[in-house]
């Protein structure tokens, strides 16, 4: 892909958005040549996204220009990244549930037949997009009733409907399930053979060194080298992506259970349309340890975790907290009996977004001294507190008193983390604790929950990551069709083996 005479279809030279004081983006430079999938590759909040929304015109550079197809362009609307052919698949989608999968593709660009709206011709194109790039989906479907991994489809889908020849994607992989990921890696590679050009930002190692050709790194807002991706080991771009060296798996010392802290017997919860989630699921988690629980998406995880937490109410069954019952008690009553939760979707129950980082951080003690007074809130102490936990979690953003949504995701999640164990729990339950986090985050993250097991606490985490898994947990419980399928010890277990019970099977004794 590399040589003089290749054609870029992008060139960013010396652009820099700066808000406020605080410097998003300092004269980068990013060439991208057409035909190639081109990685971007930075820590949470390096400033990538901000880059990108740039090139999409969502946002307008401080000072630097723009070059496409080699001539400087101002972008200054989506609309006219568009006409330029530039197209952005978000890492949040930008979808409205309640329409259709062609009624989202030809928003704001349909075609009518004379005063009216023309969706058979529109189903039509779209489904020959479809097949002309492996995106199956179902024109007359609702978005609500259809998989992440489909609405993704849509997504890229809007942008090939536009004339999109250069396409944008912001962390494509941070909620799609492993069979998704692969099925979107294929996607990548017909949309190149069929001679569009990429941008993949994207944390995952693994993924870049499978389809990217060129990688950039970006480091707290400085580009710092684009290199080919062929012959580079993941430990070569950790140590570019984060300027040191970074370790893939986190030492920790045999754990030594103490007693039971959450005892879960029989339990039986429904999910949202009345079918039963959680079948008779019996586990417990001492004090001391950490138990990984393992799944695939929709095997009855989510409602485990939020009848846990008294956001779903328990059918049969109970729920223990050190021997005292928690069944179906309200959030609130949970909360206060030392049970910490970390949720898997940080935008929806972890963070008000519209509020401050600040005020997040305060939002399960904003009722207690020494953050409120005499029923008045103390922003002075609130202000105070954030501080000191973004600066020992690394939660990097302008300050405190910026909204949470101004937050990269990977920071968002930090900022969930660091409120969630500050709080000294006896129980934290961690759902997805590193979605979307870069590697050096993702090894802090793992260091700060062995550092809470060997404090005492009764740790229970969450994930479809089995390398998290396998890294962080003393006993691995395998959830399949809402029952615990069977329960491991990493040291003595493998991914495949962890495969045959998530699918239902049993092993060999």
């Amino acid at each position: 892909m590399t040589g003089q005479n290749v054609q870029n279809v992008i060139e960013m030279r010396d652009v820099s958005k700066v808000f406020g004081t605080f410097v998003a983006n300092d004269q980068i430079n990013l060439q991208v040549q057409k035909g190639e999938i081109h990685a971007l590759l930075g820590e949470n909040g390096a400033g990538k996204s901000t880059l990108m929304n740039m090139l999409s015109g969502l946002l307008e550079p401080t000072s630097g220009e723009i070059f496409v197809n080699g001539s400087v362009e101002k972008i200054d609307s989506p609309s006219k990244a568009s006409k330029l052919g530039i197209g952005m698949v978000h890492q949040h989608f930008m979808l409205v549930d309640a329409f259709t999968v062609t009624e989202n593709i030809i928003l704001g660009n349909e075609t009518t037949r004379g005063i009216k709206l023309d969706t058979k011709k529109a189903e039509q194109e779209i489904l020959e997009l479809s097949q002309k790039y492996g995106l199956e989906v179902t024109p007359s479907a609702l978005v609500r009733d259809i998989s992440v991994g489909q609405q993704q489809r849509v997504e890229i889908l809007k942008t090939l409907y536009r004339g999109a020849e250069i396409l944008i994607f912001d962390e494509p992989t941070a909620v799609l399930t492993p069979a998704e990921i692969l099925e979107l890696m294929t996607i990548l590679k017909n949309l190149v053979k069929e001679g569009k050009s990429i941008i993949l930002i994207t944390h995952k190692l693994d993924e870049i060194r499978a389809v990217s050709d060129r990688v950039t790194v970006i480091r707290r807002g400085k580009s710092i080298e684009t290199v080919d991706v062929a012959g580079r080991d993941n430990k070569t771009l950790a140590e570019m992506m984060v300027g040191h060296s970074v370790s893939f798996v986190t030492e920790k010392k045999v754990a030594n259970p103490g007693k039971v802290v959450l005892d879960i017997s029989h339990l039986v919860v429904n999910e949202s349309r009345g079918a039963q989630a959680v079948k008779s699921l019996s586990l417990k988690v001492r004090a001391g340890e950490i138990v990984g629980l393992a799944g695939i998406d929709g095997n009855g995880q989510s409602e485990l975790v939020q009848a846990i937490t008294g956001l779903r109410p328990v059918v049969t069954g109970s729920i223990k907290l050190k021997d005292k019952e928690i069944t179906n008690h309200k959030p609130r009553q949970i909360t206060e009996m030392s049970v910490a939760h970390v949720p898997e979707d940080r935008h929806r129950d972890g963070l008000v977004l519209q509020l401050s980082v600040a005020e997040n951080m305060a939002l399960q003690t904003y009722y207690k001294a020494p953050m409120s007074h005499l029923g008045f809130l103390d922003y002075k102490a609130i202000n105070q507190k954030a501080r000191e936990l973004m600066a020992e979690f690394d939660v990097r953003g302008a300050s405190e008193l910026v909204p949470a949504s101004a937050l990269s995701g990977g920071n968002q999640q930090k900022a969930i983390i660091a409120r969630e164990i500050d709080r000294n729990p006896d129980l934290l339950i961690v759902s997805q604790p590193t979605r979307g986090l870069d590697v050096g985050a993702i090894e802090y993250i793992h260091k700060r929950l062995i550092q809470a097991r060997d404090e005492g606490k009764a740790v229970l985490v969450v994930s479809f990551e089995l390398d998290e898994i396998l890294n962080v947990s003393d006993r691995i419980a395998v959830i399949h069709d809402g029952k615990i399928q069977g329960i491991v010890r990493p040291a003595e277990t493998t991914k495949q083996e962890l495969g045959v019970l998530m699918v239902g099977g049993t092993l060999k004794s």
